[in-house]
């Protein structure tokens, strides 16, 4: 079972793919307050759950969304179709990293997905080749809600410097040429949600499509589930940055 069909699963009941609420991705998204005619961009869109909200917040913009996967833009699909705004959303089957910059975006979307630039530093540094002047980022990353224990590190793989806390977060986002004119932290009860939503969707569907592929997505979630609730949970934070290009 491949990677990106597990994850496909795993988000089914909670296709926003990142430990915030609905409620909270509308608050972001109404704060931005586009112009008419806005011009969006998604890189690392997943089932772009946050630009189809977008679009439907914004009757007269258009987008563009950026996933490597061609199971979760076929849902991506599936969705603009199902919320009528099919027309207005353009989806591009490459690595968010390669993705043209051939026009300017009043706001660019990239939640969760910094890994596929190297990191937010370079991430934002990317993501102003895209901006109008003025232009905005809604940009989500992980820090340190706490100094993690060595635990923590092994299971998530990590290093002390992979992450900072959240005032060094904001600094280097805005290291890069942005100013912070709104962000959401993530709080323990949206994290609580998401991960019991990733890891029990996907129990829940190895045990109502038993086979080899079932196996592999029980082992998946156990394995996800031991790694939160014995490794990051209140130690791995969530911040969604509104960032303004300055400049």
């Amino acid at each position: 079972m491949e990677r990106q069909f597990i994850s496909h699963l795993a988000h089914r009941d909670h296709p926003i793919a990142a430990p915030v609420s609905g409620a909270h991705v509308t608050r972001l998204l109404r704060r931005a307050r586009l112009p008419e005619g806005a011009r969006i961009l998604d890189l690392g869109c997943g089932e772009a759950a946050w630009t189809l909200r977008a679009l439907a917040l914004y009757e007269d913009a258009t987008a563009d969304g950026v996933d490597i996967s061609p199971v979760a833009l076929k849902a991506a699909e599936e969705n603009a179709d199902i919320q009528g705004v099919w027309e207005r959303i353009r989806l591009h089957e490459k690595p968010a990293a390669d993705f043209p910059a051939v026009e300017r975006y009043d706001l660019v979307i990239c939640v969760g997905a910094t890994h596929a630039f190297g990191g937010l530093g370079p991430t934002l540094d990317h993501v102003r080749r895209y901006l109008r002047p003025n232009g905005l980022a809604l940009v989500g990353e992980g820090f340190w809600e706490r100094e993690p224990t060595p635990e923590a590190l092994t299971r998530l793989d990590a290093k002390p410097s992979d992450l900072l806390d959240l005032p060094g977060t904001v600094a280097a986002a805005e290291s890069t040429g942005f100013h912070t004119v709104y962000a959401y932290t993530s709080d323990l009860s949206e994290w609580d949600d998401y991960e019991w939503s990733w890891t029990g969707t996907l129990l829940r569907w190895a045990n109502e499509n038993p086979g080899p592929d079932a196996d592999k997505a029980r082992a998946a979630a156990l394995e996800h589930r031991d790694m939160w609730l014995h490794g990051y949970r209140r130690t791995l934070g969530f911040v969604t940055l509104l960032l303004q290009r300055t400049g």
